[in-house]
């Protein structure tokens, strides 16, 4: 393979001067996609400008009725493209409302005479997104993909931004992997991260060139989730998931039904990080696969467990931080594990109903379980079976229970997948939101799965908990998610913490926060989830700044817009998000030295007023009113593990 790329290079664009070949583009004529069968096999590439961003890469399927990645034939003469536009509108994502304009192109492959499959792409001016949509093949009306010689050739010179897919059955309980191990940046390529890979999404920087990050999105029941396999020579190719997830049962190799289509692989290209930042492209290509059962309510809350352990699951302080949820003006409060042994399903039916008496609705914590965690927690039993869940979640609409956060699930077998579905397909019966937790990445799910929320996916804010090595990296993590994790979907991680330390007292003992207040400020707004339980604790109405307090009583949880102003993974990361009229600029600083930097602020008019929340170089923060001068810039100051916030007034 490395020697037929190399070859593929040295040749010219595709290698072999008769090669059938077909070329479309972005509808602003930017970014160029060619697809060939070059020598017998598919492979296309993706040009931006005069940039080559993906240089020429593999496409075919291994299947168990016929190799499909060579051999293949581009029939040109019923290559068809036509222009695609849409709107659709979805709360739950980084813009409310999105216009879609793109250019649609089907690549027939043919082999012996034969129709395998279409390449069939999505072009947008920053996207591309492609999926296989493979044939019958005389009787055969369905067939098992072995493999994927899908890749994706990276140009000499890229770095790399990635995540390490962890083994299976490792971890807490065996219930890996669950998308959370660290990120490196700035790496070389050719690495295999701990030898499985990496997780999607996946951030590269082309040089001085430009930035591409490549994942997947429309993946559900049908098929398998994939990561990323690193190859020599800048290649990485589409990886099925490891024998041993799941307790080893269930296939890694996904059975579709013919005709059948595989998920969207999608890659996003920009000379800066704004179309990364801001690309919608997970939502674009997929569709809602049922109607929302009603009117699903979004917002912020809180949670006892981020402070306070397994130590905080009793009545009294579920009820206490019920009261605080009040008191703060948010919509929910998050019941954590162990609730079903150590509260109750008869005193949880009392909570519920003295929350709803305050205006806030209660989300439930459940184990997966089944046959592939040994993680203890509680309720086990009530997810994994059809008939138990469905009884458990009509008990839930009785008592009026809003929602679930469902953890412990550690694959991304078809089988998998299956689960995931069928749990958000049954909440929808009964009115159900749902958060998963220890669990994949959510590939457009949000539009695919209306009553679905976020999924963590992440390494989230229980780790600034369990030590304190998270806690001094904890800048340095936000810096990344903006970028690569949370750009492709919702991500639950449930910080914004203003205790000092991480204990119920707020005492000096155990994990201690480095980071200020205007830093957990600023990631209520950087970190995007439709619904947010927050990290703030009963004593924090007291022992807290007033003015952050005040500021996360109306901080929002949906947005309409989201702008990139400036940034770079790891380092730092300043940007803009919309709700109503109001926008908010939020940034945080991981480098050791102050950043100061002047940003440009367009989106308000000069001479509006702004609420500026600062840190000083002891991160002692203040709020101050601020007016917009005539360049419509600012210039900011951030120490490291600080903060910035503004808003309009």
């Amino acid at each position: 393979m490395k020697k037929y790329f190399l070859l593929a290079c040295a040749l010219g664009a595709f290698g072999v001067a008769d090669a059938a070949t077909v070329q479309f583009s972005s509808p602003d004529k930017k970014l160029v996609v060619t697809v060939a069968d070059d020598g017998g096999r598919p492979v296309y590439r993706v040009d931006y400008g005069e940039t080559t961003f993906l240089a020429p890469s593999p496409l075919g399927l291994l299947t168990n009725i016929g190799d499909f990645s060579q051999g293949m034939a581009l029939q040109e003469s019923s290559f068809a493209v036509s222009p695609v536009s849409g709107h659709y509108e979805l709360p739950t994502i980084k813009r409310s409302k999105v216009d879609v304009q793109a250019t649609k192109a089907v690549c027939p492959f043919y082999k012996d005479g034969k129709h395998i499959f279409d390449v069939v792409f999505h072009v947008s001016d920053h996207d591309v997104a492609f999926k296989y949509k493979v044939y019958p093949q005389g009787n055969t009306l369905c067939c098992v993909v072995k493999d994927e010689t899908t890749g994706f050739v990276l140009p000499q010179g890229t770095t790399t931004f990635l995540c390490p897919q962890s083994g299976p059955m490792g971890g807490f309980a065996r219930t890996s992997p669950s998308y959370e191990t660290g990120y490196t940046v700035d790496n070389e390529m050719g690495k295999n991260g701990w030898g499985h890979g990496y997780t999607f999404p996946c951030l590269f920087r082309t040089g001085d060139k430009g930035w591409v990050l490549i994942s997947e999105t429309g993946v559900d029941s049908r098929y398998c989730a994939s990561r990323l396999m690193g190859k020599d020579g800048g290649l990485y190719t589409i990886g099925f998931p490891q024998e041993g997830e799941y307790n080893g049962n269930g296939t890694t190799s996904p059975g579709i039904s013919l005709p059948g289509e595989t998920p969207w692989r999608t890659i996003t290209v920009g000379q800066t990080l704004a179309p990364i930042v801001e690309t919608t492209i997970p939502y674009d290509v997929v569709e809602p696969l049922y109607e929302p059962s009603r009117r699903y309510v979004y917002g912020r809350g809180t949670w006892s467990w981020i402070i306070g352990g397994d130590n905080s699951m009793n009545y009294d302080e579920q009820k206490r931080y019920v009261d605080f949820a009040a008191d703060m003006g948010y919509e929910s409060v998050l019941v954590d594990a162990w609730w079903d042994s150590r509260v109750g399903y008869e005193r949880i039916a009392e909570l519920a109903r003295y929350a709803a008496g305050k205006g806030v609705g209660l989300y439930l914590w459940y184990n997966s379980n089944g046959y592939w965690n040994d993680a203890p927690q509680g309720p086990r039993g009530r997810m994994d079976n059809m008939i138990v869940r469905r009884r458990e979640m009509k008990w839930m609409k009785e008592t009026g229970i809003r929602g679930i956060k469902v953890d412990f699930i550690g694959s991304d077998k078809q089988q998998t997948m299956q689960l995931y579905e069928d749990i958000l397909a049954d909440a929808n019966d009964y009115g159900l939101m749902v958060i998963y937790h220890g669990c994949t990445l959510p590939r457009g799910w949000e539009r695919m799965y209306p009553n679905f929320v976020a999924s963590e996916a992440v390494l989230a804010s229980e780790n600034l908990n369990f030590s304190q090595k998270s806690c001094d990296a904890e800048a340095f993590n936000a810096c990344l998610h903006p970028f690569i994790r949370n750009t492709v979907g919702s991500m639950d991680f449930g910080g914004s913490a203003l205790n000092k330390y991480y204990n119920a007292k707020n005492e000096p003992h155990g994990s201690r926060r480095v980071t200020s207040d205007v830093y957990a400020l600023a990631t209520a707004v950087l970190f995007q989830s439709p619904v947010q339980h927050f990290a703030l604790a009963p004593n924090n109405l007291t022992d807290a700044p007033a003015w952050a307090i005040d500021f996360m009583k109306q901080v929002p949880t949906t947005w309409d817009d989201v702008r990139f102003i400036d940034g770079y993974p790891g380092k730092y990361v300043i940007l803009a998000r919309r709700h109503g009229d109001k926008w908010y600029v939020a940034g945080v600083n991981a480098q050791q030295e102050t950043l100061k930097t002047e940003i440009s602020l367009p989106m308000w008019a000069s001479g509006t007023e702004l609420q500026v929340y600062a840190d000083d170089n002891k991160l002692q923060g203040e709020v101050k009113s601020v007016k917009l001068g005539k360049k419509q810039t600012v210039k900011v100051t951030i120490p490291c593990n600080g903060g910035l916030m503004m808003v309009n007034r």
